[in-house]
């Protein structure tokens, strides 16, 4: 690559974190431990948590043990249960945010819009809903993937005149009682909140696609000695969260190594079933046809329970249409509602909309993911100069917690940050071929685990039958291949300080 001069430029700010849950707090924590104040987080709601503040429906929860998702840098004693509800989890995270002092770096209800690259300045410039924009050297795209809610398309639900909303937009000022409700969906989220409703309603009509396998919850309380001896003698707790690692990291045997394994683990979920239904018809619509595990596998003691109640109606027939006061099914019923409740999930597939991030030469990041979306090592896209994306592609898991996956890429992006100090470095842009072929890479492994070879479709499938959802392996396989930031598959721009210019180089030795 022939060399280029380009003029410097100085950023509003070194760095742009749009996002405040577990990976843009952790990001932000980490370039202050390494003596970098200059950054900006955005966060388009009142308060952090991400995830953790916007879904507030009733029985959110966590389903990884509370000890484990968290952060391994900053222990929490004091969890009341072993997987806890959503406000213990961003009330965790709030503490986070005060203990290190970034509110003053938070820029609270302000909405990212848009980012561009610009290649003459080789900056970002980051475009906010008030109209104004930031520039940034580095930008750590912290949304996570479940950030769009997944409205479906139905016939006539403009003309619906009851209640309606998506499980992630909670309407708490409607009350419920006494109402016939319809839950379309039975993903991660209806299974909590379905028995939170179930009882309050006076019809729940529960619109099943596709079964999920749902596990026993082995949730309890947190004792007050186990409490006291993690507050008193911290190796005790670290040892406990250790345990919890090496139990759930254990399943990747049966997810990835050898699929077969998952009929043991199955034939435990029919027991379930069987125990909380006795009804050979509600039964057999509940039990799904496909392996567990080749969707994700939900954890419930109560969802059942909830199901077998006389006022609840789960119902297979595909919805076609919606009326003013009433939802058409496919075997021609009409179902009478007072309210529509979504518990259809995420854009886990297509978490950016088109138009929303610009790399070089003007490249929307949907035109370069056209063959569906991936990343170098989950994090870089090539085209998308000192783009960070945490979580990013094929890094989500099926088995264990997410926090540690993020740790691991936010260890990956202080390399690279680390690298192009050492280097004077203006940008940093992973190579074509590189991530070409550690997706090609990435995709091969995925051939022969439970998530292609159950018999199912997922939210982890793209609409072109591509994985671009999960990473298919051990947890500490990807920590090891994140751990040291691999400058020589860069292309990157160098910032001459004594000209005061930029010079574009192939790569850095």
């Amino acid at each position: 690559m022939t060399a280029t001069a380009i003029t410097a430029h100085q950023p509003d700010t070194e760095v742009a974190i749009v996002g405040t849950g577990f990976a843009g707090l952790g990001m932000a924590i980490n370039l202050q431990k390494a003596g970098k104040e200059d950054f900006i987080i955005f966060e388009r709601e009142a308060d952090v948590g991400g995830t953790w503040w916007v879904n507030n429906y009733p029985g959110c929860a966590c389903d990884v043990q509370s000890h484990l998702y968290s952060f391994s840098f900053e222990p929490n004693p004091n969890w009341s249960r072993m997987f806890s509800p959503q406000a213990e989890i961003q009330r965790y995270l709030a503490g986070c945010a005060d203990k290190y002092q970034l509110r003053s770096k938070i820029r609270f209800n302000t909405t990212v819009v848009g980012a561009r690259f610009d290649d003459a300045s080789q900056l970002w410039e980051v475009k906010l809903e008030n109209g104004k924009s930031v520039t940034a050297r580095i930008l750590v795209s912290a949304m996570g993937p479940l950030d769009r809610p997944s409205i479906p398309e139905i016939k006539g639900i403009d003309s619906f005149k009851g209640k309606t909303f998506h499980s992630q937009q909670w309407d708490h000022d409607y009350d419920l009682k006494g109402k016939k409700v319809a839950v379309i969906g039975t993903g991660a989220s209806a299974i909590q909140f379905v028995p939170q409703i179930a009882n309050e309603v006076d019809t729940l009509h529960l619109f099943q696609r596709t079964p999920p396998w749902i596990m026993p919850k082995p949730d309890r309380e947190v004792s007050r000695f186990e409490r006291f001896l993690f507050n008193k003698l911290p190796f005790t707790q670290k040892l406990f969260r250790g345990g919890i690692y090496s139990i759930l990291e254990s399943r990747v045997l049966a997810f990835v190594i050898n699929p077969r394994l998952m009929k043991l683990v199955q034939t435990q979920a029919k027991r379930h079933i069987n125990k909380h239904i006795k009804d050979p018809v509600l039964r057999a619509k509940v039990t799904p046809d496909y392996t567990i595990g080749c969707k994700r596998v939900l954890i419930s003691d109560d969802y059942y329970p909830a199901l077998a109640r006389d006022n609840v109606n789960v119902i297979t027939a595909g919805v076609v249409e919606v009326r003013e006061n009433s939802v058409i099914t496919g075997d021609g019923q009409e179902h009478e509602v007072d309210a529509i409740i979504y518990g259809t999930g995420f854009h886990a597939t297509d978490p950016l909309p088109r138009g929303m991030v610009f790399g070089q030469n003007g490249i929307d990041i949907m035109d370069a993911w056209k063959d569906g979306i991936e990343a170098y090592k989950g994090c870089v896209v090539s085209g998308f100069p000192n783009l960070f994306i945490i979580p990013g592609p094929n890094t989500g898991l099926g088995h264990s917690s997410m926090v540690y996956m993020i740790e691991s890429q936010i260890r990956y992006a202080m390399g690279a940050l680390k690298a192009m100090d050492k280097k004077q470095l203006a940008t940093i842009n992973v190579r074509a071929d590189a991530q070409r072929a550690y997706n090609e890479n990435v995709q091969e492994r995925i051939k022969g685990t439970i998530w292609n070879t159950g018999g199912c479709q997922s939210w982890y499938i793209d609409e072109n039958g591509k994985n671009t959802t999960l990473w298919p392996g051990f947890t500490f396989a990807f920590r090891r291949q994140t751990r040291d930031f691999d400058l020589q598959n860069f292309e990157t721009v160098a910032l001459d300080q004594a000209t005061g210019e930029n010079k574009l180089m192939p790569e850095a030795a």
